[in-house]
């Protein structure tokens, strides 16, 4: 007779993408794991199916909690280069907290490509969504009138999200959002 599970995976998966976010995948052991969870290895193993697939479910729950917040921050704001630098004050704000641990998203990419096909899809996914979103309300704020047509809305999304990442690594090297802000305003001068 299989034995009920005895911990709750979601909150596990939160843990552990903390523990990931931290350490990255490689410093991260199963042991690391057990410990900081309070489960057994079989547990995990039952749970998850080994160290990959608790890290698959920690860059998903990134994805649907921490990735998504940042989508919702581009429907902030007095319009375009208000959302905009919501989000990338916001994203440069929680990349230095720990000490300057980044984004997930962005250590994964850094860490475990081109290596890893599943987690180039999942951050590509992320990547994607980010372009897709800002493309979007780029071409609603060129409209408007709001900002300058001389960019395609795409390409200038794709600038975005380029510098975004940019940002999240520099994060890690100067834990300080004060010194990134100016960086940020820069970067909105793309919109002029």
């Amino acid at each position: 007779m299989a034995r009920t599970r005895e911990f709750d995976t979601e909150a596990a998966v939160s843990r552990a993408m903390e523990l990931f976010w931290t350490r990255g995948y490689e410093a991260t052991s199963v042991r690391d794991l057990t410990r900081h969870l309070g489960i057994g290895q079989g547990s995990l193993y039952a749970a998850f199916g080994d160290k990959d697939g608790l890290y698959r479910a920690a860059l998903d729950h990134y994805r649907a909690t921490l990735a998504a917040a940042a989508l919702r921050d581009l429907e902030a704001g007095d319009g375009a280069r208000a959302a905009i630098r919501t989000m990338l004050l916001e994203r440069a704000r929680i990349a230095t907290e720990g000490g300057g641990r980044g984004c997930l998203a962005v250590n994964a990419a850094c860490e475990r490509l081109p290596h890893d096909p599943a987690t180039a899809r999942t951050v590509r996914d992320m990547q994607d969504a980010g372009r897709d979103a800002l493309t979007d309300l780029l071409r609603a704020a060129a409209e408007r009138g709001e900002i300058a047509p001389r960019h395609d809305p795409y390409t200038l999304a794709g600038f975005l999200v380029t510098f975004l990442n940019g940002l999240l690594v520099a994060a890690k090297v100067t834990p300080d959002v004060r010194a990134l802000e100016p960086l940020v305003e820069v970067a909105l001068g793309a919109l002029d």
